[in-house]
């Protein structure tokens, strides 16, 4: 019974540290705002946890874990279908970036409010977590890049890595809750195709995203030079 409670205490306070980090930010969300939000003392978040920092990326690794396991059996199955052929760039997109997206709709991985946690703290990210997200991130990425050499075999490798170094940016903006369109007010949208609508949002951004890896190649001036 002890366990159970320990457990459900536990639970408890990273989905209120997930909510609250969500919504102001790692450096914005108070250890007292935590607590008040996962109705526990400060004793049981540093009995579970021990620091803001462990909190933050406990939150972090609850999720992860899935989504990574979910990223390589999304991409294990594609190449097994294709049989040792390199897999087309569209499948790789839908095995990083679809498998990301639809957690939108999946409450008990986190759903929208673990998207906008993610969105918002890649694009604006503390030292500790940035290192943090490059480790746990790091065999999954390496297994996507390989299959994107393989897929563009005629794009330099430089310019794949830039690209989904774009396209990561893009999706981070995109899922981070921030109402950019609102920003530019003259760009009058309707009703239907606003920020909340996932609908619209995934099909929009994923076929943003296959048009960016696949554009012709920047052409370079030869005589230009680096400033100093």
């Amino acid at each position: 019974m002890a366990e159970a409670r320990n457990v459900d205490t536990r639970e408890r306070i990273l989905d209120a540290a997930e909510r609250l980090f969500m919504a102001h930010g790692y450096e914005g969300t108070s250890m007292r705002q935590i607590t008040g939000e996962a109705s526990v003392n400060l004793a049981a978040v540093n009995y579970h946890f021990g620091s803001k920092e462990s909190l933050m990326q406990e939150v972090f690794r609850r999720r992860l874990d899935w989504l990574n396991e979910e990223r390589m059996r999304v991409l294990d199955a594609y190449e097994k279908e294709a049989g040792g052929i390199a897999l087309k760039p569209s499948q790789i997109v839908d095995g990083f970036f679809g498998t990301l997206l639809r957690m939108a709709d999946d409450e008990t991985h986190g759903g929208m409010t673990f998207l906008r946690l993610l969105g918002r703290t890649l694009t604006e990210p503390s030292e500790f977590i940035r290192t943090f997200l490059a480790h746990e991130y790091k065999p999954v990425m390496e297994r996507y890049k390989e299959a994107l050499f393989r897929a563009l075999p005629e794009v330099p490798k430089a310019e794949i890595v830039w690209r989904f170094h774009f396209m990561l940016g893009a999706t981070s903006y995109a899922i981070a809750g921030t109402d950019a369109l609102r920003l530019v007010t003259d760009w009058q949208i309707e009703e239907e195709d606003s920020t909340d609508r996932l609908d619209r949002l995934v099909p929009r951004l994923m076929s943003f995203l296959l048009g960016g890896l696949r554009a012709p190649l920047p052409q370079y001036d030869p005589s230009a030079v680096n400033p100093k």
